[in-house]
């Protein structure tokens, strides 16, 4: 079991509060992604779960249980770091079960549990290795193990990709994602990586300073962002921002439209622009298109292969549908 409430939890460093009073659950068995820029309060947020930094008032529960005081230790929570924080001396298989042996566990069962937690991360052919002849990706999948072992309510991530290169991070993304589906445990999992958030969450947590500006799944916040913020930061590309005649024309301060839901011609459209930047990534170019009032530039994605270029006047039109509008105070209108 892990379910955790957050009751009116609020921090405060000083007389700086960085987390007002919050309430939050996370179900049992959830992939829950806290998400926000830099100094969102994402990282505290979860090291006030964790119980290493003191909540200022409110009421954090587990499973039910009051753990506002518990020791860190007595919570049933792992947490991964960024930083791996492996013993170098140590073999993987000493650094997966160091937990267990602070514990003072039987030593059959320590076995049990490292041979079972170096199987489902397949390290099974590294386990005498030291941490030294392993590469970025395995030291963090052995970090994971050492957490794995403890056989948590929930598993906290504190920005655990951050040292990984580009491709290490995907296939790490994905081998957490099937861990998840492997232990059906609760995780809790920070990131700025809105990317992440959106293909690793059952539910995202949008922060900013250190408010919850929305919860809900990835499709949730993608198709009806609650405000321009949340709207600007989940999805990638991010949403255009439209002020100005534009946006009155539609009885709105402000109307956002994705850069996948705008058509590009060469001859008619409802906002003519010139192409500034094309980003060509293969399948698909992002283009930054310029002279659009309101939005410049405005971000449209194309096919990869629509033949553009520097300097060329393009017509766009968005496509109504997807359109959004949001008031003078930048919360969605319905």
């Amino acid at each position: 079991m892990g379910r955790i409430t957050l009751d009116k939890v609020t921090k405060s460093f000083g007389e700086v509060e960085v987390i007002p009073p919050l309430d939050l659950t996370i179900e049992d068995g959830e992939f829950c992604v806290f998400v926000g820029p830099s100094g969102c309060g994402k990282s505290t947020l979860l090291r006030l779960i964790a119980g290493l930094e003191d909540i200022t008032s409110g009421q954090i529960r587990i499973d039910g249980n009051d753990a506002t005081n518990v020791p860190p230790a007595k919570r049933g929570l792992a947490m991964v770091f960024q930083s791996y924080a492996l013993y170098p001396h140590m073999s993987v298989r000493k650094n997966i079960a160091f937990p267990l042996r602070m514990a003072k566990m039987d030593q059959a069962e320590i076995d049990r549990r490292v041979e079972n937690a170096a199987s489902v991360l397949n390290l099974s052919d590294y386990i005498d290795r030291r941490p030294g002849q392993l590469s970025g990706g395995q030291r963090q999948r052995v970090a994971i193990g050492r957490a794995i072992v403890r056989e948590p309510a929930a598993f906290l991530f504190d920005e655990p990709l951050s040292n990984l290169d580009a491709a290490l991070r995907v296939g790490m993304r994905m081998e957490i994602s099937e861990l998840h589906k492997k232990l059906d445990t609760t995780m809790i999992y920070v990131t700025h990586d809105q990317v992440e958030a959106m293909t690793m969450a059952d539910k995202i947590v949008v922060l900013r300073a250190g408010h919850i500006e929305q919860v809900g799944s990835p499709l949730e916040l993608y198709r009806n962002p609650r405000n321009t913020f949340v709207a600007a930061f989940i999805g990638s590309p991010k949403m255009n921002l439209i002020e100005g005649p534009e946006a009155a024309k539609h009885n709105a301060q402000t109307i956002g439209i994705r850069p996948e839901h705008i058509a590009v011609s060469s001859s008619e459209g409802a906002w003519q622009g010139k192409v500034g930047v094309a980003e060509h990534l293969g399948s698909d170019t992002f283009l930054h298109i310029h002279g659009i009032p309101g939005c410049d530039p405005m971000t449209v994605r194309v096919d990869g292969e629509l033949p553009v270029s520097h300097g060329d006047t393009v017509y766009l039109t968005p496509n109504e549908t997807h359109l959004h509008r949001f008031d003078a105070q930048g919360l969605r209108i319905e």
